[in-house]
């Protein structure tokens, strides 16, 4: 079978989200008060307390003025809002188990199981990984805050797999730069709906959030950033397709929102997935970071791990093998 492409290219790109937040009203969105319009926006990243007070203190501006946060947006209007650093709150160092798969003086990279938050958030500070980290390693780098302390990138709660933390700045700084010039070599397996046609492919879609539920996340060429999934077809059970899929680019959702746009959605996602699913269940989208590789940032050395799928992954593949 053929290799297939698919593209559809971005017109803009929004900056950092730890810095900066961009979006240019559209007409569904006119007549909405800037309050609730960020808070949809945010998602689960701020309350709309906060993102009240932010407002109350400048960071949001429309069209580069300061409004109140009573004030109702008009279409063509550019929304701009400066998240500002995390204050400083106790984030407890909790003895959870890990599963550690690598660990030095600088860094340490886990096997994470899926349903494990990865780090705490507004009104969620307990039961995450970085809970457990904080007991495990006593010291993490402080570049993300103290809320997210050495986590160089994230994986959804129900994903499950491989993720690397930093224990000092040197480090996360090293691994970040890896991550941002895409040298960093991240495979995930998935199981999704319906028989992928192409043995392998690559999908180059730009990702933003969802004008219609902004807790989620689609393919537009609005307000998104550059994104490219590479997949590889590893079996076929008929109606369902095995795939590893390598990340060039690390978006929120990334791999979800890339199969949902090209018809294949992973199995058992609660929000990209179809709403009735027949046949197997999975409780969580079937995803499994399996693979993670990168030079350590201290010794320079090429570092690769790898994860076996989890149980319930095997499971579900044992089913469909007897069929």
């Amino acid at each position: 079978m053929s290799e297939l492409e698919y593209h559809a290219k971005s017109e803009q790109e929004s900056a950092d989200w730890e810095q900066r937040q961009e979006w240019t009203i559209d007409e569904p969105e006119s007549g909405e008060r800037i309050d609730k319009f960020l808070t949809e926006a945010l998602g689960e990243e701020a309350s709309r307390t906060q993102v009240q007070q932010w407002i109350k203190d400048g960071n949001a501006t429309v069209d580069g003025r300061t409004v109140k946060p009573n004030y109702k947006l008009n279409a063509g209007e550019e929304v701009s809002l400066v998240i500002p650093e995390p204050k400083e709150l106790e984030v407890a160092a909790e003895p959870i188990a890990l599963n550690v798969v690598y660990e030095d003086s600088d860094l340490i990279v886990v096997n994470k199981p899926r349903g494990l938050v990865v780090h705490p958030a507004v009104g969620h500070y307990s039961g995450t990984l970085v809970n457990g980290l904080l007991y495990h390693c006593k010291d993490l780098s402080g570049i993300n805050g103290v809320m997210r302390p050495g986590i160089v990138h994230r994986i959804d709660k129900d994903t499950s797999g491989l993720l690397m933390a930093a224990k000092n700045d040197l480090a996360h700084s090293g691994l970040a730069a890896q991550l941002k010039e895409h040298s960093v070599n991240r495979k995930y397996i998935a199981l999704v709906h319906g028989n992928v046609p192409h043995d392998n492919g690559t999908i180059d879609a730009p990702i933003g959030r969802d004008p219609r539920d902004r807790k989620l996340y689609t393919v537009t060429e609005r307000n998104s950033k550059h994104a490219v999934t590479h997949f590889l077809v590893l079996e076929r059970f008929g109606d369902y397709t095995l795939l590893e899929l390598k990340l060039e680019t690390g978006r929120t959702h990334q791999i979800r929102v890339h199969m949902k746009f090209i018809g294949h959605p992973l199995v058992g996602d609660p929000a990209y997935g179809p709403s009735k699913s027949k046949g197997v269940v999975m409780d969580g989208q079937a995803l499994h970071a399996a693979v993670l590789g990168f030079k350590h940032p201290r010794t320079g050395q090429y570092l690769e791990f790898e994860a076996p799928l989890p149980e319930d992954m095997n499971r579900l593949l044992d089913v469909l093998k007897l069929r």
